[in-house]
C-alpha cells in the first residue's frame, strides 16, 4: 500500500506524452499543439480601414473630389492627388496614396464632392500591416491547449492543419452480476449500472472520448478476455472487482495478461483499493466499484494522468486553501477525501460520505484533503481542497 503522494509520483513516472499528429484545424478543438507556430503571413496582410468612411492623403483641405470606391475585398490601387478621396468600407484595402481615413459622420456629400467637417490626425482609422501579428513572429506556443478562439485566430492565417499530441485511445470495462441498464424495471437483487455512464462523461468534461465499453459478469475468463482485448488501447480503466472479495477477479486477470503492477492500493478514504500497472504502452487503472470511491479516484488520479498523456504536464492537484467551517477527525490514520460545499473561501464538509453514494457527490462543489499525518482540523482552521462540478 502507498501514500497518495506516492500514487501520484508512481503515477508521473510512467505517463508519457503520446505522439503527435497532423489534424485539420477545424477538428483541433481541445487538443494541445505539438510544436510552436509562426506567423506566414502579417495580420492584417495590408493597410486595413478601420471604419466606414473616406480615403485620403490628409492636409489643409477641405474639399475633395470622389474618384472611386474601395470595399472588403477589393483590390484597385489608385493614384491619388491631393484634392482626391476613395470611399471606403470597414477591412477593405486602404490605396497606397492614402494615409487616413476620416469617418463618413464627419463628411458632408455634395454629388461626387465631399467636404470635411471635422480633420483627424494624419494615419487615423487605419490598421498597419502586421497591426497584430508581425510575418515571422511566434504566435502560439508548444503545450498550449486550443480553444474556440485560438481556431479561429489559426485560421485567419490561412492555416488548414495543426500537429497536436494525439489523444488517448481509452477502453472502459465495467464488471459486475448485479449492475442492469435503465429502461426497465429493477429486478431483485440488482442495481442500475451508474460507473460507466459516469466515466464517459467526467471524461468528456475534460475533453476524452471512450472507444470501447463493454460489460462483463463476475467471472475470471470474461473478465481475462476482456483485458486482453482492451490492452490494444492507450489507457484501460476497470470498473469493480479489484478488492478482495471471493468474486473479485480484476487482479487475477491483469496478472494473466502480464500487465506489470506499479502499486495497489492507496492508503487513503474512500477508495483504498485501486490499481495501477503498465503493459508496454497501455496505462491500466483498476478502479473501485463503489460509485463514490471510483468517481474520487478519477477526478484525483485518471483524469491528471489523462491530461498528461496530451500535454506533458507533471500530475498536480492545485490544492485551493479554505477555512474550515467545522472539525474534521482523522481516527484513521488515512488520507482523506471528503465532500464539502465552498464559498467565499469557507468550506463546510457534507454530511453523507459513504463510498457508495453519490448524493454529495451530485451537491458538492469541493474535495478537501486531509493528509495521513493529520490527526484533526479544528474549526477555523485551514484546508486544503480541490474545486470539482463547476463550469
Amino acid at each position: 500500500m502507498v501514500s497518495v503522494s506516492s500514487a501520484l509520483s508512481i503515477i508521473n513516472q510512467h505517463v508519457a506524452v503520446l505522439n503527435s499528429v497532423v489534424i485539420p484545424l477545424e477538428r483541433s478543438l481541445g487538443y494541445v499543439l505539438a510544436e510552436d507556430i509562426f506567423a506566414p503571413i502579417s495580420l492584417p496582410p495590408f493597410r486595413q480601414s478601420a471604419m466606414d468612411g473616406y480615403a485620403l492623403r490628409h492636409g489643409v483641405l477641405m474639399d475633395y473630389v470622389l474618384v472611386g470606391e474601395c470595399k472588403a475585398g477589393d483590390f484597385k490601387e489608385y493614384e491619388l492627388v491631393e484634392n482626391q478621396a476613395v470611399r471606403i468600407f470597414t477591412g477593405a484595402r486602404v490605396p497606397d496614396q492614402a494615409d487616413t481615413v476620416i469617418i463618413q459622420e464627419n463628411i458632408k456629400i455634395e454629388g461626387s464632392r465631399i467636404q470635411v467637417q471635422q480633420v483627424p490626425k494624419p494615419f487615423s482609422n487605419i490598421r498597419p500591416m502586421g497591426e497584430q501579428v508581425k510575418k515571422g513572429e511566434l504566435i502560439a506556443k508548444k503545450g498550449a491547449k486550443i480553444n474556440a478562439a485560438f481556431i479561429g485566430f489559426l485560421a485567419g492565417f490561412g492555416l488548414e492543419e495543426v500537429l497536436v499530441n494525439s489523444k488517448p485511445k481509452i477502453a472502459l470495462i465495467v464488471t459486475g452480476n448485479e449492475l442492469q441498464g435503465p429502461g426497465n424495471p429493477l429486478k431483485p437483487g440488482a442495481v442500475y449500472e451508474t460507473n460507466g455512464i459516469t466515466i464517459q462523461n467526467i471524461l468528456a468534461e475534460n475533453g476524452f472520448s471512450i472507444e470501447s465499453l463493454v460489460h462483463v459478469p463476475d467471472e475470471e475468463r470474461a473478465i481475462e478476455e476482456a483485458i486482453f482485448n482492451a490492452l490494444a488501447y492507450d489507457l484501460v480503466l476497470i470498473s469493480g472487482g479489484i478488492s478482495v472479495g471471493d468474486y473479485d477477479f480484476v487482479k487475477a486477470g491483469l496478472e494473466s495478461n502480464r500487465v506489470e503492477e506499479k502499486f495497489y492500493k492507496i492508503n487513503q478514504k474512500p477508495a483504498k483499493p485501486i490499481w495501477f500497472g503498465k503493459k508496454d504502452k497501455s496505462l491500466v487503472f483498476a478502479l473501485p466499484g463503489n460509485p463514490a470511491s471510483m468517481l474520487m479516484c478519477m477526478l484525483v488520479y485518471v483524469i491528471p494522468a489523462v491530461r498528461k498523456m496530451v500535454s506533458g504536464k507533471a500530475l498536480e492537484l492545485n490544492f485551493k486553501k479554505g477555512i474550515l467551517n467545522g472539525q474534521i477527525e482523522n481516527r484513521f490514520k488515512k488520507s482523506l477525501f471528503l465532500l464539502a460545499i465552498e464559498e467565499d473561501g469557507i468550506v463546510e464538509i457534507l454530511e453523507q460520505q459513504a463510498c457508495s453514494m453519490l448524493i454529495s457527490f451530485a451537491q458538492s462543489n469541493t474535495l478537501v484533503y486531509v493528509d495521513e499525518t493529520l490527526e484533526r482540523i479544528e474549526f477555523g482552521g485551514q484546508v486544503r481542497y480541490i474545486p470539482i462540478n463547476r463550469s
